[in-house]
């Protein structure tokens, strides 16, 4: 750096001024279009990161129609700081944890529908020779904890340590969680 740099008055950078996507500075700034073209680019990582995390397609739509509603609400937040995506993915997972959280249910994160291990969400019939059991299946049909814990961890890539601060629980009871859903879903991959 010069001696004239150093003397030259330094400027904060506004929030757009770090977004290396201009569809995002437009956004931010109220442009649709630009937004639609966001839209257009990351609806599809959005829904399927809902679809692994929530099973139901249903409320996965609508949970994706929830995330870009709130992108859209707090897009002149993002700083630019990560890649719009990585905002996106975050704001997602945030998006669907709520959802869970405010549709009252009075059970512990981690306690099943029913009082037992979750082995009787499995298939009870061996599958015929030649058949093989869909990953995303064998996922769909794990305990919630386990199958959040797992998709968030093996599958989204976050440390146990995200996941507890996410889920509001220990990093223990994520490692606990996901060795539960591997587990399950060597049983059910090698039936």
């Amino acid at each position: 750096m010069t001696a004239v740099a150093l003397l030259e008055p330094m400027t904060a950078p506004t929030p757009t001024s770090y977004v290396a996507d201009p569809d995002v500075a437009l956004a931010a700034a109220g442009d649709r279009h630009a937004f639609e073209r966001l839209y257009r680019q990351n609806v599809t990582r959005v829904f399927s990161l809902c679809v692994r995390m929530v099973v139901d397609r249903t409320r996965a739509e609508e949970l994706t129609q929830d995330v870009f509603v709130r992108a859209w609400e707090k897009l002149h937040l993002f700083r630019g700081e990560s890649a719009f995506s990585t905002w996106l993915h975050r704001m997602t997972v945030n998006v669907v944890l709520n959802a869970r959280k405010s549709e009252g249910r009075s059970r512990s994160r981690f306690e099943d529908d029913d009082e037992g291990d979750g082995v009787e969400m499995l298939p009870s019939r061996p599958l015929a020779p030649g058949d093989r059991m869909d990953l995303e299946a064998a996922i769909a049909k794990l305990p919630p904890g386990a199958r959040r814990v797992f998709t968030l961890h093996d599958v989204e890539g976050y440390k146990h340590e995200e996941i507890a601060e996410m889920l509001g629980v220990t990093s223990g009871a994520t490692k606990a969680q996901l060795h539960r859903a591997r587990l399950l879903l060597r049983e059910a991959l090698n039936r």
